[in-house]
């Protein structure tokens, strides 16, 4: 992970390198958009992170910037996000968005869901 870090007032932090890929992405999509960070359940572990790209935001959503990027993290989502870093990960083993999250007590063996 990339130790320069930048902490959301709810708990998220994005690291530099996560940042760098938002911003490209959102770049492309040439639109006034804010990264959406969610938890649905799914998954052999139980919940399944979501991030996309969102034009909306909804009651009870915590809206935040970071950087010069709008996160946005609805309220049922959010105890399950405080404390977790998202960093973008770009190598030969894994190429993408990783979550680090203290909240989580296991994942399933894929690694695509979390409990």
């Amino acid at each position: 992970m990339t130790d320069t870090v930048e902490t959301i007032p709810a708990g998220v932090t994005l690291t530099e390198a996560a940042q760098a890929k938002v911003t490209q992405l959102l770049a492309a999509e040439g639109q006034d958009l804010a990264l959406r960070v969610g938890v649905q359940p799914g998954g052999c572990a139980g919940l399944r992170y979501q991030l996309y790209f969102d034009d909306e935001s909804f009651a009870g959503d915590l809206v935040m910037t970071c950087g010069e990027i709008r996160v946005v993290i609805d309220q049922m989502s959010a105890p399950y996000l405080a404390g977790a870093t998202i960093d973008f990960a770009d190598t030969i083993q894994q190429q993408g968005f990783v979550i680090d999250n203290p909240n989580a007590t296991g994942t399933c063996g894929c690694g695509d869901s979390f409990s």
